[in-house]
């Protein structure tokens, strides 16, 4: 007599009890899962910063203790700390930045500057034409206070200082010891500015604008810092570290019709000042 043969699957019920129970384990584990994907970009973020960081503590050390400049013969349009052109219609060169030798070794990389979290990536920023300054990865430099030489004049307002009558001192930036309070000036951060021409509603962008116009005093220009990270941005310090911080306020001037604050970008720090950025 034979046997009977034993079931070899799953009844229809039973396959649709596991997918259930599948699915219920991956809805609780989703948010983890982000979460912990979250935290690894802000860590590889964070990491870059320093790496910025570092890289201009040793430009300094190696030119008279002043940092890089920022975007040297600014009115030329060609050169930025990131990268350089040879003309205002091209993309900038990440070979040729002032920084680019001093950032871990790594030469003709811009990977070591790019923010993991960064909305877009600069293939789809300059596919979009939305690249406004391709190279920077996402991190922008205090160039108003750190990035070239300024003086207080009488009126309170920060003035680029003229070179022997021959130019502004934008080609050097400024000297390390013109900062009383290295722990509390900003060097570099998370940046990008609102626009509706990209995807998501920001371009690439290589400078923090402080409060204030450092020339203009009561003039505010439009927001830069980005803060990507579950609303924080990460800012690294002249002291070298780097620090995680929330989004306090914000402002958008209308010269771009994206509202700053709806794309997370604005300032951190509880007073409405340059104090952040500038020499005091």
């Amino acid at each position: 007599m034979s046997k009977a043969r034993g079931r070899s699957g799953l009844t229809l019920v039973e396959t649709m009890v596991v997918v259930a129970v599948i699915a219920m384990l991956l809805g609780i584990m989703a948010p983890a899962l982000r979460s912990s994907r979250g935290t690894a970009r802000r860590v590889t973020c964070s990491s870059n910063v320093r790496q910025l960081l570092l890289a201009n503590d040793v430009y300094a050390a190696e030119h008279a203790g002043r940092y890089a400049p920022g975007a040297a013969r600014f009115l030329e349009n060609v050169h930025r700390w990131h990268g350089a052109r040879s003309a205002t219609n091209e993309p900038f060169d990440a070979r040729d930045g002032a920084l680019t030798a001093y950032l871990s070794g790594e030469g003709t990389s811009t990977m070591v500057r790019e923010c993991p979290s960064f909305s877009q990536s600069l293939e789809a920023l300059a596919e979009s034409g939305a690249g406004f300054e391709r190279a920077a990865g996402g991190y922008g430099y205090n160039n108003a206070f750190v990035g070239v030489e300024r003086a207080r004049d009488a009126t309170g307002r920060w003035r680029l200082i003229v070179d022997g009558g021959a130019g502004v001192r934008d080609q050097v930036g400024a000297p390390q010891h013109k900062f009383a309070q290295p722990v509390q000036s900003l060097a570099f951060a998370d940046a990008a500015l609102a626009n509706d021409r990209a995807r998501d509603g920001v371009i690439e962008y290589s400078f923090l604008e402080p409060r204030f116009w450092p020339d203009a005093p009561t003039a505010r220009p439009d927001p830069s810092i980005h803060f990507r990270h579950v609303g924080h941005a990460n800012a690294g310090w002249l002291d070298g570290h780097v620090s995680s911080e929330p989004l306090a306020f914000t402002y958008t001037s209308g010269l771009s019709a994206r509202d700053a604050g709806i794309v997370d970008i604005g300032w951190f720090g509880s007073d409405d000042d340059n104090s952040l950025f500038d020499y005091d």
